[in-house]
C-alpha cells in the first residue's frame, strides 16, 4: 500500500467517524420525516453544498489563517487533537457530543442550521481538516478535500434513503456504529494530541 493512499484512507477515515453518516441519518430523518421527498431533497444538498464549502475553505485558508492569528500547527494538532477526542469519547458513551448537536433551532432553514452548522461542519470536523491539509503543501490539501467530497457523496445517500436505512439497521445497530465511530474518534484525537506534543518538545529541545 502506497503512503499516499495510506494518507488518503487515514483523512477519510477521520471524517467518517467524526461525520459519523449512519448517525446523522437519523438527525436528517427526524428533522424532514414531516416532509415530501422533493422538499428533503434540497435541503440534503443544500445542508452538504454548504458544509463542502466549509470544509473547503478552511482547508486552503489554513495556512493563512494560522499566519493571521500567529497560530502555530502544534498548537492546532493538540486543540483539534482534544476537541476530537471529546467527541469520540462521548460516542463511546453512547451520547451526542455537543460539539456535534443538532438543537432546537428558530431558523426555519434546517438545511443551515442545525445540520450544515453544527452536525456536519462543526468545530471538529473543522479541526480535522486544517490539521491534515496543513500539514503539507497542495497535495496534501488535495487529498483533503477529495476524501471529505467522496463523504459528502456518501452522506448524501444516506439522508435520502434515510428511513430504509434506519429501519434495517434498528436502535441496537446505531448505537454499536456510534460506539465503534467513537472509539476510532478517540484514537485520531490522542494521535493529533501526541503528535502536537512531540512538535513542541521538538522545538523546546
Amino acid at each position: 500500500m502506497s503512503p499516499l493512499f495510506e494518507h488518503a484512507l487515514t483523512v477519510f477515515m477521520a471524517f467518517f467517524a467524526i461525520m459519523n453518516p449512519i448517525a446523522n441519518t437519523t438527525v436528517f430523518a427526524g428533522l424532514t420525516g414531516t416532509m415530501g421527498r422533493s422538499k428533503q431533497l434540497k435541503i440534503a444538498i443544500k445542508s452538504l453544498t454548504i458544509t463542502f464549502v466549509i470544509i473547503v475553505l478552511f482547508s486552503i485558508l489554513g495556512k493563512s489563517i494560522f499566519h493571521l492569528f500567529g497560530i502555530t500547527l502544534p498548537a492546532l494538532r493538540i486543540t483539534g487533537g482534544i476537541l476530537v477526542f471529546l467527541v469520540g469519547y462521548h460516542m463511546l458513551q453512547g451520547k451526542s457530543s455537543k460539539l456535534h448537536t443538532a438543537e432546537e433551532s428558530n431558523d426555519s432553514d434546517v438545511a443551515v442550521s442545525p445540520l450544515a452548522v453544527p452536525l456536519l461542519a462543526g468545530p471538529g470536523t473543522i479541526a480535522t481538516a486544517m490539521n491534515y491539509s496543513s500539514a503539507g503543501g497542495w497535495g496534501e490539501i488535495i487529498i483533503t478535500i477529495s476524501a471529505f467530497a467522496v463523504l459528502c457523496l456518501i452522506t448524501f445517500v444516506c439522508f435520502i434513503f434515510s428511513s430504509k436505512i434506519i429501519s434495517a439497521i434498528g436502535e441496537s445497530g446505531l448505537s454499536i456504529v456510534t460506539r465503534l465511530m467513537g472509539l476510532i474518534l478517540a484514537v485520531i484525537g490522542v494521535q493529533m494530541l501526541i503528535g502536537g506534543v512531540t512538535a513542541v518538545i521538538s522545538t523546546i529541545g
